[in-house]
């Protein structure tokens, strides 16, 4: 634990001295935030059920982050650690495989909080942020929401032959699903046909779940989104499994 503990330190560190991760994860959804908040505020409205713009918005950049940290910076992390042969020679260390890999995941998991707590806290400060669901729900469908993307990362990881590869991929898979999941455009301002179309999007189900559980809603108006974010996890642990390659 004591070697798992200062790997994830030094990886913390790393993470924060890299301009791009760092900036996508904390700042990126706090300049959505103040750039849509200050053109539309957050007047209650029937539209929204009687939420304002931020109300709904906030959820969805809360999903932008959790895929950008666990499908992108986690893909992109591991190939290039790959790549240089830092995965190669960490393996050689006393510690166990799995202490390099869980490093990985408890730093972004972390980064990931911190992120959304930021969001949060400015959207509550300036513009006066609704919150009715339960704190518990929300964390299990935030925790939910982040183990599957990661999942994915470590797929896109263990396919991917190099990291320019697993930017490129990433990228091409993911930028779509933030204007089409509801991520960055509310799913009301979408058609009826459209709104089923979205729904192959993995991020899609994780922006219905973070609104759901935002609002208060049971978990049982959910069991859609549990199952297709569970089924995700568990598919992607047993193909990464199978793919993930150490050099």
């Amino acid at each position: 634990m004591r070697g798992l503990s200062r790997l994830t330190l030094v990886e913390m560190k790393l993470f924060l001295r890299e301009p791009m991760m760092a900036f996508f994860t904390l700042a990126f959804p706090l300049v959505m935030l103040l750039c849509f908040g200050t053109v539309y505020g957050n007047e209650p409205s029937d539209y929204f059920g009687g939420y304002g713009m931020v109300d709904v918005s906030v959820p969805g950049y809360a999903a932008i982050v959790i895929g950008m940290t666990g499908f992108l910076s986690l893909a992109m992390g591991i190939t290039v650690y790959r790549e240089r042969g830092v995965l190669r020679r960490l393996r050689m260390t006393p510690l166990r495989p799995y202490a390099v890999l869980l490093s990985q995941v408890a730093v972004l998991f972390l980064m990931t909080a911190l992120g959304i707590g930021l969001l949060v806290v400015v959207a509550k400060l300036l513009y006066g942020m609704r919150f009715d669901g339960d704190v518990i729900g929300v964390l299990a469908a935030f925790t939910l929401s982040c183990l599957s993307f990661f999942s994915m990362g470590f797929v896109l990881a263990g396919v991917a032959p190099t990291a320019r590869t697993a930017q490129i991929v990433g990228m091409a898979l993911f930028y779509p699903m933030i204007f089409l999941s509801g991520a960055t455009m509310p799913l009301e301002a979408m058609s009826d046909a459209m709104r089923q179309y979205v729904k192959v999007l993995p991020l899609t189900h994780v922006v219905t779940l973070l609104r759901g559980m935002w609002v208060g809603d049971a978990w049982g108006q959910h069991l859609t989104e549990v199952a297709v974010l569970g089924v995700l996890l568990v598919v992607g642990l047993v193909v990464s499994a199978k793919t993930f390659r150490w050099e």
